[in-house]
């Protein structure tokens, strides 16, 4: 399984990337994926749209069911992966570059986990 040491992770199986502008990209990890299984839908947010640290801000449709999205951050939707929308099995070819949404905000103290942490809390 794949678990970039460059990214923070959620207990919740996404996984979080600052980019140099401060922007908080986010997406689903490996492992996620993996247990989905073929991701066939993403219902994404709004640009503009208010996050809050730990609710639901997506879901993604697989062949074996639909699953919440959960927000690390708190803050406000930037943009969305446009490229999902019409091919959301990229989630599942590639899940460290099909980010679901770009986000400013801030993410709680304390609550993302990173690659070593992430891949003990699989084991």
């Amino acid at each position: 399984m794949n678990i970039p040491e460059e990214l923070k992770y959620t207990k919740s199986h996404e996984w979080v990337k600052i980019l140099d502008s401060g922007i908080i990209e986010i997406g689903l990890s490996d492992y996620a994926q993996q247990e989905l299984g073929d991701i066939v839908f993403v219902n994404l947010p709004k640009s503009g749209e208010t996050l809050e640290a730990g609710s639901v801000f997506a879901d993604v449709e697989s062949v074996k069911a639909v699953s919440d999205i959960y927000s690390p951050v708190s803050g406000k939707v930037k943009e969305i992966n446009q490229d999902l929308l019409n091919a959301p099995e990229l989630i599942n070819k590639s899940p460290y570059t099909a980010w679901l949404i770009r986000a400013e905000g801030a993410v709680p103290d304390g609550e993302l986990l990173s690659a070593a942490e992430y891949s003990a809390l699989l084991k």
